[in-house]
């Protein structure tokens, strides 16, 4: 059975134009406020070499074992689409020698990813993330300062949420952890599901990450990561906190939060919202310090987040997004060829002052036009006839309450201009 071309791929969606508003109201807010923190944007390629991340991401990840679009490029080179971007900002601060600056390096992206999972609500094979990486500290001061910022946008946004956080120690506590982890899980083994049966073995921690229903119990008697951290990864918790309580940030301690990706040490959390659903982690993110060693790079400490971008736009309150679609100032309307010619001449005009217009091609009767321009929302209709081309004045008419006066070019551009844009 052949494909319909015209319907798109599973897991894909088209944001068609009355959606981009809230968009971009998201994404410029996202900028004014990073920029006040000191980030910059940076844009890497949608697609790096596979091995990219299967290195930095973890070869036992669902990430990489199950979701990862890739395949081979003319030379037989294995090619992933980015399935996140933290691995592909880390390559390009190393790559760039970015590190050779002075002080701490600042970054945030905005753009699309791609996993192939399962559609549930909120989750799409191509998905778009809001994401930061501060790199070249490990001051707990830095992790508070950027969880700050992200909130800061999401009450802008007007989104309520909730701030859970977790340590999951570094190399020096966590293979202890570990191993009592594997053998406290060999007497639950048989009550577990299959990924969490592979795991006991390959990679413990993530089992703690499991979000099968049936497992719940078992893994809620397993000990606490929070009581086996070495001495420096306590404190840097301990100082952690201190940031947030100082910043007046409330936070939920949550054991059991595991990142779902391998690089992290210590600081993990969440961001999450009740809008959400089942679905309900708006915000990961957390610690990364030695990522840019295992991809061939030299020793970074980092620390960074990702905000899923579909997710945020899909719970904003309707009274932030109501009036923000795009509207015309003004809507020419014209009656004959003469009249055409002069709208498209004032349209011009009108354009090179900065004021959006519109004029419908195919004209019609001013009924007609008249309709369409309620259904642009245009605030202002000019309306062409004969008798405005002979006298050079044209009605003007207010479309919020009907008001129509008669009006000329330079009288209209000042009037205008006196609005606010």
């Amino acid at each position: 059975m052949e494909d319909n071309l015209l319907n798109n791929l599973p897991g894909t969606r088209d944001l068609l134009p009355d959606e981009i508003s809230r968009w971009q109201l998201v994404e410029d807010s996202t900028r004014r406020i990073f920029a006040q923190y000191g980030f910059q944007e940076i844009r890497t390629p949608i697609f790096e070499a596979t091995e990219l991340f299967a290195r930095g991401i973890g070869g036992d990840t669902d990430i990489v074992g199950k979701e990862m679009y890739t395949f081979e490029d003319q030379s037989g080179k294995s090619i992933t689409l980015r399935p996140e971007a933290t691995a592909s900002v880390v390559r390009a601060y190393a790559q760039h020698t970015m590190y050779r600056g002075a002080g701490l390096t600042k970054l945030y992206y905005i753009g699309p990813m791609f996993r192939h999972e399962k559609k549930q609500k909120g989750r799409w094979r191509q998905f778009y993330q809001i994401g930061a990486e501060a790199l070249g500290s490990d001051n707990p001061a830095i992790e508070s300062e950027a969880i700050e910022m992200i909130l800061q946008l999401l009450a802008s946004m007007k989104v309520t949420t909730r701030l859970l956080i977790n340590s999951v120690g570094d190399p020096n506590c966590r293979p202890r952890y570990v191993e009592l982890l594997r053998q406290e899980l060999r007497q639950h083994l048989p009550h577990l599901c299959e990924d969490c049966r592979r795991r006991s073995e390959t990679n413990p921690l993530r089992i703690l990450d499991c979000k099968v229903e049936s497992c719940q119990p078992y893994i809620q008697r397993l000990p606490k990561i929070t009581d086996h951290l070495c001495e420096e990864c306590a404190r840097h918790f301990r100082a952690f906190r201190d940031h947030l309580e100082e910043a007046g940030i409330g936070y939920e301690i949550v054991p059991r939060l595991v990142r779902g990706l391998d690089y992290y040490v210590r600081t993990a959390f969440e961001i999450v919202s009740g809008g959400l659903g089942a679905q309900n982690a708006l915000v990961g993110g957390g610690r990364y310090d030695g990522l840019s060693e295992v991809l061939g790079g030299p020793h970074v400490q980092g620390f960074g987040f990702a905000m899923g971008l579909d997710r945020l736009v899909m719970i904003l309150p309707e009274e932030l997004c109501s009036g923000i679609a795009w509207r015309p100032e003004v809507f020419v309307a014209f009656l004959g060829d003469a009249a055409f010619r002069l709208a498209l001449s004032i349209a011009r005009a009108l354009r090179g002052h900065g004021r959006s217009c519109y004029v419908e091609f195919s004209g019609g009767s001013l009924k007609s036009q008249l309709r369409l321009a309620n259904k642009l929302r245009a605030q202002h209709v000019l309306i062409i006839g004969e008798d405005e081309l002979a006298r050079e004045k044209y009605q003007i008419r207010r479309m919020v309450d009907s008001t129509q006066w008669e009006i000329t070019l330079p009288e209209l551009i000042r009037y205008l201009q006196l609005r606010q844009p």
